[in-house]
């Protein structure tokens, strides 16, 4: 689809503002044109144009070429006659109020016109938002593997606010501008075609120079916006390794890659701004070269008794300059929209993209695991390199199976393939006999529990991140599982207890009650599928025992799938699968793999753990 009609289906919901907006432009257009109109009279007076008035009515031939001249003449007749009965002052005092009541009037339609656009652009700022954010939550994690989370949060951001201030700003003056332009462009005609020709051809030239100005903004633009991907992505990065970098004396380093960055940034800003200031100038002395052309060809006419009357070519000229206006103002849109469509195709680029993990068109609805889980013949991995190949493992309901190995051996990605995180490249992965791709994706997740083994908390209340994805939370079911968790000893010493927050993720807490948390938020939703990925690994002693008694009271009557660094909390596993490069080189259960003496003793032997 293309960028204009993506665009046009943000707008569409807000059609009934959009037209009510041109209606009242219109009227806005009408009454500038009035309001100089009513100057005419004060003109003929000033400049004594007595020879040209007319005291006996006209009458209407009945022909659209005799309308001007018979309106004209019409005008005069009437203004004659008022003169004559009240005098000129009272011509002119008139004259000047109605000029001000359609100054006022003008001036009522230009806010009409732009409060009707507020509703659109407030309301399309707010749905393009709420639409990445809803992709964002839908594409699959292997998608931010890729990009960078401060480029995301530069799009939702300050891409948002680009298209909001660039392209919506500029919409009222891309609907009041073409309307303005035909509005004065016809009276000018009627006023003097000869002039209006003339004056016409440096439209074009005009056009056609903006336009260069906007291409080349547009390439800026997208510069500066790659490069504030950068800044946003730096800033988190040094905010997220704080720690790191004070102690290995990193600042400089770390603030010289930044400087580079924000420096360059500058660079293609300058440009931008540049490039954007000269608009307007431009258009103002392609205007200036315009009103002085026409004065001298006008002037030129009126000397040689063939051109308009002293008013008539000052109401023309004060036309044509107030015609220059919504030009420059039109130029300057059209160049602010080439620097938002840029904002505008980057937000395109993130919802367009596409959903590789989603219901299958036939997906089946699962209510229950019931039996078992079987990798078939499974491969995976990234690009040309295999991290998984024809992996074949079966988990009987109730059994807890670890998986152990070096890093790198594939362990994670089992886990996430499981999940469906990401889908396998070969080979499939049944549950219950069903493969997972059939199933419901929100089904089959509703399925599993998952503790990892960094705890993930949202700034939000303890109990709040128990119930997490319950829309009706039960306060027992919360108590229950932060009992079960282990974490209730610590929950009740805390001031507003079940209510406390737990900060930015859990500042507030340490690192084995932020993992208690997180078994208690899987407890609460009482999967029958357990994964555990390295969930006790980054504790100390004394947390890992709290955290190893809390998992094991989850993991009671559920299947399990343990991804194990620590080998000395998997030793009552139903099933220990050894792993290396991808593929199983060992299993059995923990007294059965010592005995064999082989790559899974000899990991208990390097973590001094007698058998």
């Amino acid at each position: 689809m293309s960028f204009n009609k993506r665009a046009l289906q943000y707008i569409k919901p807000y059609k009934t503002s959009f037209g009510t907006a041109i209606f009242f432009n219109v009227l806005y257009a009408i009454f500038n044109v009035v309001a100089l109109a009513f100057l005419m009279p004060v003109l003929g007076i000033l400049f004594g144009e007595e020879k040209d008035k007319i005291f006996t009515k006209p009458e209407f031939s009945g022909k659209i070429a005799d309308l001007k001249v018979y309106l004209s003449e019409y005008s005069s007749y009437l203004m004659s006659e008022i003169t004559a009965t009240e005098g000129p002052i009272y011509v002119l005092a008139f004259s000047c109020i109605l000029f001000i009541i359609a100054f006022f009037f003008r001036n009522i339609f230009s806010f009409l016109s732009e409060t009707c656009l507020v509703d659109l652009r407030s309301g399309v700022t707010r749905d393009l938002r709420i639409d990445l954010h809803n992709k964002i939550l839908e594409l699959p994690v292997s998608y931010f593997t890729e990009k960078r989370k401060g480029d995301m949060i530069t799009r939702i951001s300050n891409d948002v606010n680009e298209v909001e201030s660039n392209i919506l700003n500029s919409i009222v003056e891309i609907i009041r501008g073409p309307i303005m332009i035909v509005v004065f462009v016809t009276v000018l005609f009627v006023t003097s075609m000869e002039l209006t020709l003339f004056a016409i051809l440096v439209f074009p030239i005009m056009g056609t120079i903006i336009s260069l100005i906007g291409k080349s903004l547009k390439k800026s633009a997208a510069n500066a916006q790659s490069e504030l991907s950068n800044i946003i992505t730096y800033v988190d990065e040094t905010l997220s390794a704080l720690k790191i970098i004070k102690i290995f004396n990193a600042d400089e380093q770390v603030s010289g890659r930044f400087n580079q960055s924000i420096n360059r940034y500058r660079k293609y800003l300058q440009k931008v701004m540049k490039k954007r200031a000269l608009a307007s100038p431009t258009s103002e002395f392609l205007g200036a070269i315009t009103i002085g052309l026409i004065v001298f060809f006008g002037g030129k006419l009126s000397l040689e008794g063939n051109g308009l009357s002293g008013s008539e070519f000052i109401f023309y000229i004060a036309t044509f300059y107030t015609l220059l206006d919504p030009i420059k103002k039109f130029s300057k849109a059209l160049s602010d929209i080439q620097k938002g469509e840029v904002s505008a195709q980057r937000l395109f680029e993130v919802l367009d993209a596409d959903v590789s993990i989603k219901d299958n068109e036939n997906a089946k609805s699962i209510d229950a695991f019931e039996d078992k889980i079987e990798f078939k013949n499974v491969t995976f991995g990234y690009g040309d390199e295999s991290i998984i190949e024809n992996f074949n493992l079966t988990i009987n309901k109730g059994e807890t199976v670890a998986l152990v190995g070096q890093s790198g051996s594939g362990k994670s990605t089992l886990a996430n393939l499981l999940t469906r995180f990401w889908d396998v490249k070969s080979g499939e992965i049944l549950i219950d006999g069903v493969n997972i791709k059939d199933i419901q994706l929100k089904k089959y997740r509703d399925l599993f529990g998952l503790v990892t083994q960094d705890s993930i908390l949202f700034n939000d209340t303890i109990a709040k991140n128990i119930a997490l994805g319950d829309a009706n939370p039960n306060t027992e079911g919360i108590k229950k599982a932060a009992e079960i968790a282990n974490a209730e000893e610590f929950i009740v010493k805390q001031p507003e207890q079940y209510n406390e927050g737990v900060g930015e993720g859990g500042s507030k807490l340490s690192g084995g009650q932020k993992q208690r948390l997180s078994i208690a938020r899987a407890v609460y939703k009482n999967p029958p599928i357990m994964v555990l990925d390295e969930a006790t690994s980054a504790l100390d002693t004394k947390s890992e025992k709290l955290v190893q008694k809390a998992l094991n009271n989850m993991m009671q009557n559920r299947t399990s799938l343990v991804i194990a660094h620590r080998l000395s909390t998997i030793q009552n596993a139903d099933k220990i699968v050894v792993m290396e490069s991808g593929k199983i080189i060992e299993q059995g259960n923990h007294e059965e793999l010592i005995a064999q003496k082989g790559a899974y003793a000899s990991l208990v032997s390097m973590q001094n753990f007698g058998g």
